[in-house]
């Protein structure tokens, strides 16, 4: 807290407004009789708004910096809601809510941006963790709000208006050094989606799940006759839950495997998803198993974000949090419509069924990516063969699209000098082992002649020794 004041209080009453907000319409619009769809739909309009404002909030903070970018955009979310408050038919709602998730993309974008360019890699889970907690601190705050105003008029927009009006003032005074100016950079969301698949695949299923909540939980309770101030205190108690496990997470994070933790989570938001389908929907089991289910759920996008952020560089931290927040965009934008679509068709309860069919396939695909990494990672060995492909051939930096022409000319030069050298000395090896057998057969030539000539030597030393021993016969001696 201590680091980063400014952010954290900002995000805090954004958080109010926002959740007020959302409950305020999904109740609204219920008690209006609108049916499901259309509220997924709105839903659905403002993660699109969230999708566009991904690319246009990049190019403001690139143009104007984050201190300004941050204050129109949420002067174009203020302006929005005072909207709401003059005209109440669903088609202005539905632009107007696609223009306020512009705004909010560009808020997340600078706030997030700006905390994970400047927290340190040691740190950078704890610090998430503890802007997630203001987050969700501020919706349980705004999530309870709503229990104050239960004939829904536009009193609710009033506080609103005031919350997200004041998140200007320390964003606007902070005397913390501003994040440095971004440079010039090509934005791809399939660029941060190889580097980081599981992160990025967490964020798009996890997005449905949680727009969904938030989205069709507060129409599902009404329609099975929970009164404003229990839907208040449900949602209060789920997100109060989310909050509770953002710092431990954020611990466990910075030492253990997050990718093993986001399955955890999966995994146990699957259980969760089950049991509050299968068990009697009242109002005391809603309020243990949605405390469960915020847990585990809003614990995804705060692991799925410091996993993707440890996978790219410090001049990367705008692109990724783009890419994060588009891929979340795209999960809610198209999830929410089709969840309330089968909610009209088959029921509203069948809602935490398709949650937990959701979890599923997604625990399925992160054990695929992990164990598929795993396969792709080559591990040590004794048995060492070499290969004879294009890696081991100097000609592999001339296609490689990373290396310079120059730096590839000049390792092809390198390569060849080296190869020369070698050839001399394998030449000069050969030579001194001629020259080294040649002089050996040449000391074997004058052994083998030593050795004839001593051999002849001694055949003529005996044959004389032979004829003076004729000499010495009895015959010459009688003589």
């Amino acid at each position: 807290m201590k680091s980063f004041p400014a952010l954290y209080f900002s995000n805090l009453l954004l958080a109010i407004g926002t959740g007020l907000l959302t409950t305020y319409l999904a109740l609204y619009l219920t008690k209006s009789n609108v049916n499901a769809f259309w509220i997924g739909l709105l839903m659905s309009s403002y993660y699109a708004g969230l999708l566009t404002g991904s690319k246009m909030g990049y190019l403001l903070i690139k143009q104007v910096g984050h201190i300004r970018a941050y204050a129109a955009s949420t002067g174009m979310i203020i302006a929005c809601c005072a909207v709401h408050a003059l005209n109440d038919h669903i088609l202005v709602w539905l632009a107007i809510r696609f223009i306020f998730g512009i705004g909010m993309m560009c808020n997340f974008m600078i706030l997030e941006s700006w905390l994970n360019e400047q927290a340190e890699p040691e740190q950078r889970g704890r610090l998430f963790a503890f802007y997630m907690i203001t987050a969700y601190l501020g919706m349980v705050i705004g999530q309870y709000t709503i229990s104050w105003f239960s004939d829904l008029g536009t009193e609710p927009l009033l506080m609103v208006i005031i919350c997200i009006s004041l998140c200007i003032i320390p964003i606007a005074t902070t005397r913390r050094i501003h994040p440095s100016p971004l440079k010039e950079t090509h934005f791809s969301v399939l660029s941060y989606w190889r580097k980081t698949p599981q992160a990025l695949t967490t964020i798009l299923f996890s997005s449905m799940i949680i727009a969904s909540f938030y989205g069709l939980s507060p129409v599902l309770m009404k329609d099975t006759g929970f009164n404003a101030q229990q839907i208040a205190l449900v949602m209060s108690c789920t997100v109060l839950a989310g909050l509770i496990a953002q710092w431990p997470m954020g611990i466990l994070s910075d030492k253990f495997s997050r990718s093993v933790l986001i399955r955890i989570n999966v995994l146990c938001l699957t259980f969760i998803c089950i049991g509050i389908f299968i068990v009697p929907f009242t109002f005391t089991h809603m309020i243990l198993l949605s405390s469960l289910f915020g847990l585990f759920a809003f614990s995804l996008y705060p692991l799925a974000s410091a996993l993707a952020n440890s996978r790219v560089e410090q001049g990367d931290r705008v692109g990724v949090s783009s890419a994060l927040l588009m891929t979340f965009g795209v999960g809610a934008g198209f999830g929410t419509p089709l969840i309330a679509k089968a909610m009209d068709i088959f029921g509203y309860v069948l809602l935490y069924g398709i949650m937990a069919s959701i979890s599923t396939v997604l625990l399925i695909l992160l054990i695929f990516m992990n164990t598929r990494l795993r396969t792709e990672t080559p591990e040590n060995s004794e048995y060492v063969v070499t290969t004879s492909d294009l890696s081991s051939s100097p000609l592999a930096a001339s296609f490689d699209p990373r290396i310079d022409e120059e730096v590839a000319h000049e390792q092809l030069l390198d390569e060849k000098l080296e190869m020369d050298v070698e050839q001399e000395m394998n030449s000069e090896n050969v030579k001194n082992t001629e020259d080294a057998r040649c002089e050996t057969d040449l000391n074997t030539g004058l052994a083998e002649d030593l050795a004839e000539k001593f051999k002849n030597n001694k055949d003529n030393k005996d044959n004389k020794d032979n004829k003076d021993n004729d000499d010495d016969t009895p015959d010459n001696k009688k003589e």
